[in-house]
């Protein structure tokens, strides 16, 4: 057992641009009209954020929206870059976060499937093995030779997230994924899920929900603007 994900002086900013202009007419309006001048802002997403989660353990994001949990998560993903601090992520990421990450609209959900799956690192003789499984468990075989444009938003959300567990990755990140379709399909999640942590996978999941964090997580943490806030074991929670 070691260190899975470890995070040190954590802090990200992002530029707010108000009033930006985009033609010419705008600025020159503009320099006659203070109020109607671009305005840039700083908004600190996170502020000096430090933890660790330990390989097959399992952390909960908590906190309202705009507290940095998404960020966070992006950031755990290398879909963002932090500002300031260092982040250490062991093995393979599986990340669930933003809608048609890793897809490709104008490719089928089997195209898609091997697409996705060689991002990983699988080849495709290596992804071809999974590829039954995966739809099956998706339950949109009648639409798996289907342009991904065509399909609804809660049919990618199951095509990725069926793709994610059959890759069986070492670290899975999860931003409000579980409400994937129907209720007997997201139990189905789930238990999936339970399953992949049995055998060790190491987990951190972004939640509103604080009973779905207490089932599934050792530990949590609770963030508010941008700043831890909770720390905790869930079973005491």
């Amino acid at each position: 057992m070691g260190t899975a994900v470890l995070v040190e002086n954590l802090s990200k900013e992002f530029i707010l641009r108000h009033n930006r202009s985009f033609s010419i007419k705008s600025r020159f309006i503009s320099i006659f009209h203070p109020e109607r001048r671009e305005r840039k802002e700083r908004f600190e997403a996170l502020l000096g954020i430090n933890f660790s989660v330990e390989e097959g353990q399992s952390l909960g994001l908590l906190g309202h929206n705009g507290s940095g949990k998404s960020t966070l998560l992006q950031i755990l993903a290398g879909i963002l870059q932090p500002t300031e601090g260092k982040v250490y992520v062991k093995g393979m990421v599986a990340p669930l976060i933003q809608l048609g990450v890793g897809f490709n609209p104008e490719l089928t959900g089997v195209e898609n499937i091997y697409l996705n799956a060689s991002l990983y690192g699988f080849r495709n003789n290596d992804t071809k093995k999974l590829v039954r499984d995966i739809i099956t468990f998706s339950e949109i075989t009648d639409f798996i030779d289907t342009p991904l444009k065509h399909y609804s938003s809660g049919m990618q959300m199951r095509l990725g997230f069926s793709v994610a567990v059959h890759l069986k990755p070492d670290i899975l990140l999860a931003d409000e994924i579980l409400a994937v379709g129907d209720q007997s399909f997201q139990e189905k999640c789930l238990e999936r899920i339970e399953i992949l942590r049995d055998n060790g996978m190491t987990l951190i999941l972004v939640s509103h929900s604080q009973e779905q964090v207490k089932r599934f997580c050792d530990h949590f943490i609770r963030l508010d603007h941008g700043k831890i806030v909770e720390t905790g074991c869930t079973k005491n929670t």
